[in-house]
């Protein structure tokens, strides 16, 4: 079972623990339209999916920017997917302030789908716990990163290598 702390503190996550080889479990997320996204849209890609407690704080916006700018490097095989609980008023707000437009923001505010799906979603917080899920155009996956303090940057490097051996 996966455990993190969120600013030292632990927090509760579901007994769920995605893992590399398993099939990526399908979920429900909305877009900043407000229109239903499930991990079928973007079948047959590869998907880098960052997830992060909230676009508004620090490492959040720093660890959605830098995927972004990695994002046009990865090839049109390659969905890059940032996954909060923000509402997606905010995702919109948040991308076009910073002039984010080459990864898709998604939010799990509604029912948690993803969060508990892949084992993410900090209870006492209702966030989603930082971490990092890379699936093939199969849907298989194929990198997992659940960051143990939920306050520091996830592997970057790890995450994009795991991406660019599955474009090779």
């Amino acid at each position: 079972m996966v455990q993190i702390t969120f600013k030292k503190n632990p927090v509760t996550l579901p007994n769920k623990e995605v893992k590399v080889g398993e099939q990526a479990p399908e979920f429900t997320v909305l877009s900043t339209g407000l229109e239903p996204v499930t991990l079928k849209d973007t079948a047959g890609k590869i998907r880098l999916v960052s997830v992060v407690p909230s676009l508004d704080t620090g490492v959040c916006s720093d660890q959605t920017k830098r995927f972004s700018e990695e994002a046009a490097s990865l090839g049109d095989d390659v969905e890059v997917l940032t996954i909060s609980a923000d509402l997606p008023f905010a995702q919109k707000r948040w991308t076009e302030i910073n002039k984010v437009d080459a990864i898709t923001t998604l939010s799990d505010h509604r029912d948690l789908s993803f969060g508990e799906a892949y084992g993410v979603t900090m209870q006492e917080l209702r966030l989603l716990a930082r971490s990092i899920f890379v699936i093939d155009g199969n849907d298989k996956i194929a990198y997992v990163e659940y960051v143990p303090e939920g306050t520091d940057h996830p592997d970057y490097e790890k995450a994009l290598n795991a991406v660019k051996e599955l474009t090779n």
